[in-house]
């Protein structure tokens, strides 16, 4: 009988000891540490502010090459970590551009909404 309750205890503490190394390990609190961002999650973080501003996507739609690879989005980078879209934006079934964003975003994930309002008729 005691061989019985010391198997079952090994088993159940190596299933236990297998589950919690399929765990993410979150050593320190998410906003202790964060990695650097890359510009896709640059793009979408910009593209996403934009919308929230505008109502949401039921409202607004950014221009498509916010949609695409990252590399031909409208950007700059400042070479100090963050990049700036400058980017417009339209109602939903229209292609006229109504809105004009420029956001920047850092590499830590920040993003700061520079201008949001109607077209500008002066170049970028």
């Amino acid at each position: 009988m005691s061989k019985q309750i010391a198997a079952t205890a090994l088993i159940v503490t190596l299933a236990t000891l297998t589950t919690a190394s399929l765990l993410p390990l979150r050593t320190w609190p998410q906003t202790a540490f964060k990695m650097p961002i890359k510009l896709e999650r640059a793009e979408n973080l910009a593209r996403q502010a934009a919308e929230t501003a505008n109502g949401g996507i039921e409202h607004y739609r950014a221009e498509n090459s916010m949609y695409g690879p990252a590399e031909q989005s409208p950007h700059k980078y400042d070479g100090h970590g963050t990049w700036t879209f400058d980017f417009t934006g339209h109602a939903p079934g229209s292609d006229t551009p109504s809105v004009e964003s420029v956001v920047t975003v850092s590499q830590t994930g920040m993003v700061q909404i520079n201008y949001n309002g109607p077209v500008r008729s002066v170049p970028k």
